[in-house]
């Protein structure tokens, strides 16, 4: 389980590992984007230095129309486990974001009050 931070307009912040071609660990802080139904994003700059293999161009609708995003195979790592997955690259991506693919293996526990936020296997 790994604890996250809240931003200052309550975003929800987790600390993951990208892993490069040569197997460096990168640690990043990524935004929890529950309207991302990918694994991970980021930006074309931050994809420099990673090495990781162009697979193909998707069209992906998003709330602001739909862009055209590079899939690159990645890895990284998150809550101590390495994994391999698509990663989506496109240019304006604001930060990393992990989307809700996490959430299918993952619980996600919020809670504001006493700003307990985090995310980890059962």
């Amino acid at each position: 389980m790994i604890q996250g931070r809240f931003g200052e307009s309550d975003e929800l912040f987790f600390e993951i590992e990208l892993i490069t071609g040569e197997g460096l660990e990168l640690p990043v802080e990524a935004l929890l984007d529950t309207g991302f139904s990918g694994w991970l994003a980021i930006n074309y700059q931050d994809l420099d230095g990673l090495d990781w293999i162009f697979v193909e161009q998707q069209v992906m609708g998003t709330a602001q129309g739909d862009f055209e995003l590079g899939i690159y195979a990645g890895k990284m790592r998150i809550d101590g486990e390495e994994f391999d997955i698509p990663v989506h690259v496109g240019n304006g991506v604001p930060e990393i974001l992990i989307g809700r693919q996490w959430l299918k293996s993952r619980r996600l526990v919020v809670d504001m009050l006493s700003g307990i936020l985090t995310l980890g296997n059962g």
